[in-house]
C-alpha cells in the first residue's frame, strides 16, 4: 500500500441528519453524521429515551427512515411515551428484541438512516457466554453495531446506562470505538436537563444544550440566562450570579451558599452543581487570603436548577456568596451582583477564557455589576471589599 499525502486525500462534503432539535444538533456538531456510531448516556430517568424518540418522530416527519430497537421496554410501554410527544413520535417503526444477530438482520433489511438501540447492555450475542451487559457482550455488541452502520451508511445511537459514580458502564473500549460519546446530565426531582459531548470525532466537545423536562417531554430551553436571572434571591445573603460559559454560549446562573454554626467535626462541605474539591479549594482561598474562616461552620453551596459547572471560572462567585453567607450581607441591590474568575492559590485573580461574551450576557439582563479579573479587581481581598461593602443610602433632607 503507497502512502498518501493528506493534502492530496479528497475529503467529500459530509451531508449530515438534522434530529429538529436545535440544543441537540448544536452539540453533536450540526446533526448525525450517516454511519457514525454515537453512545447516549445517562441516569436512569433523565431523558434519554424520551429525547431519542422525539428525534426520531422529527426525522420521520421530515421523510426520513427511521427504526427504535427496544431491548428494555416492550412496544406497548415505548408507545405510552411517544403518546405524549405529537403524531410524528407514533410513525416511528420500532422493534422490541434483544438478540444481537435479529438486530442485526432488521438493520440490514430495513437499512435505515438512523437506528436508536436501547439500550446497549440488554444486547446479546447469542455465539458468547455471559450475561447481557458483561464486558464481552458489551464488546461484540457494540462491535457488530458499528461494522452494520460502517456498511449501510445508518446512523446508529446507542444509549447506554451509567454507574453510581456517573461514568458510562461497560468496557472504556466501548467509549473508545464510538465516533461521538453524548452525556445527559441533572437531576430527575429538577425540570433541567443538560447535554455534553464528551467525545466527537465530527465536531466540537464545548457545546452543550440545555433541555426543560415538562408534561409533553424535553423542551429546549434557549435562553437559559433569563430563567435563572428571574428566580434569583437579590435580598437573601449568599447569592450570586455566575457568569458561566456553556461551550461557546454564555449561561448565568445562580449561586447559593449557606454558613451555619456547628459542632460536628469535622464541619460538612456539600457541594451540588460544582466539583466538591473544587469547595474545598475555594474555602482554603477564603481563609487564608480573604479573612473568611470556616472552620468551625457547615457550608453548603448550590447552583439553582440543578445545573453543573465544572469550569475554574465560578470561584470567583462561589466565594464571593459563601462570604456574603458567612457575614449575613446581602450582595444584590436592585440587581443581582454578577462575577466569575479563577482563584489562585495566592489569593490573585486568574483570568479566563471569553470575558468579553460573559460581560455582554450579563448586560443584556442588566447586571451592571459584575466583578471579574483586571487591573483594579487584581485578588479576592479585593473583590470581596468591593462586593460586600453595603449601599450607601440617601438621608432625608
Amino acid at each position: 500500500m503507497t502512502p498518501v499525502r493528506l493534502g492530496d486525500v479528497a475529503a467529500a462534503p459530509v451531508a449530515r441528519l438534522a434530529t429538529g432539535i436545535g440544543e441537540l444538533d448544536r452539540v453533536l456538531g450540526g446533526g448525525l453524521v450517516p454511519g457514525s456510531l454515537v453512545l447516549l448516556g445517562g441516569s436512569p430517568g433523565i431523558g434519554k429515551s424520551t429525547i431519542v424518540t422525539s428525534a426520531l418522530g422529527n426525522l420521520a416527519a421530515a421523510g426520513r427512515s427511521v427504526l427504535y430497537v427496544s431491548g428494555e421496554e416492550s412496544a406497548e410501554q415505548v408507545r405510552l411515551r411517544a403518546e405524549r410527544l405529537g403524531p410524528g413520535a407514533l410513525a416511528v417503526p420500532i422493534v422490541a428484541e434483544t438478540d444481537l444477530d435479529a438486530v442485526v438482520a432488521t438493520v440490514e433489511a430495513e437499512r435505515p438512516a438512523v437506528c436508536v438501540v436501547d439500550s446497549v447492555q440488554v444486547l446479546h450475542a447469542a455465539e458468547l457466554t455471559g450475561a447481557p451487559g458483561s464486558v464481552g457482550q458489551v464488546r461484540e455488541v457494540a462491535g457488530r453495531l458499528m461494522r452494520v452502520a460502517k456498511a449501510s451508511g445508518t446512523a446508529v445511537v446507542l444509549v447506554g446506562h451509567v454507574t453510581k459514580e456517573g461514568a458510562l458502564a461497560g468496557p472504556r473500549a466501548l467509549e473508545h470505538l464510538v465516533d461521538c460519546v453524548l452525556s445527559f446530565e441533572g437531576e430527575r426531582e429538577r425540570t433541567y436537563r443538560t447535554l455534553r459531548a464528551l467525545k466527537n470525532r465530527f465536531g466540537s466537545t464545548n457545546e452543550a444544550g440545555v433541555f426543560e423536562m415538562r408534561e409533553e417531554g424535553l423542551v429546549e430551553v434557549e435562553d437559559a440566562s433569563a430563567r435563572f436571572v428571574a428566580e434569583a434571591s437579590r435580598r437573601a445573603p449568599g447569592s450570586a450570579i455566575l457568569c458561566a460559559m456553556e461551550g461557546s454560549r454564555p449561561l448565568l446562573v445562580e449561586v447559593q451558599a449557606l454558613v451555619a454554626p456547628t459542632d460536628v467535626v469535622p464541619p460538612r462541605r456539600m457541594a451540588n452543581g460544582i466539583d466538591r474539591n473544587r469547595l474545598a479549594l475555594v474555602l482554603a482561598v477564603l481563609a487564608r487570603h480573604g479573612g473568611v474562616a470556616l472552620g468551625s461552620a457547615d457550608v453548603f453551596v448550590s447552583l439553582a436548577g440543578g445545573v453543573r459547572v465544572d469550569e475554574p471560572a465560578a470561584d470567583l462567585a462561589i466565594a464571593i456568596a459563601i462570604a456574603s453567607a458567612a457575614r449575613g450581607i446581602p450582595l444584590g441591590g436592585d440587581r443581582p451582583l454578577a462575577a466569575f474568575g479563577e482563584l489562585g492559590l495566592t489569593g490573585e485573580l486568574r483570568h479566563v477564557t471569553h470575558p468579553d461574551r460573559r460581560l455582554a450576557e450579563a448586560a443584556k439582563f442588566g447586571l451592571d455589576r459584575t466583578l471579574h479579573p483586571g487591573p483594579d479587581l487584581p485578588d479576592l481581598a479585593t473583590a470581596l471589599r468591593r462586593a460586600l461593602t453595603r449601599p450607601e443610602v440617601p438621608q432625608a433632607v
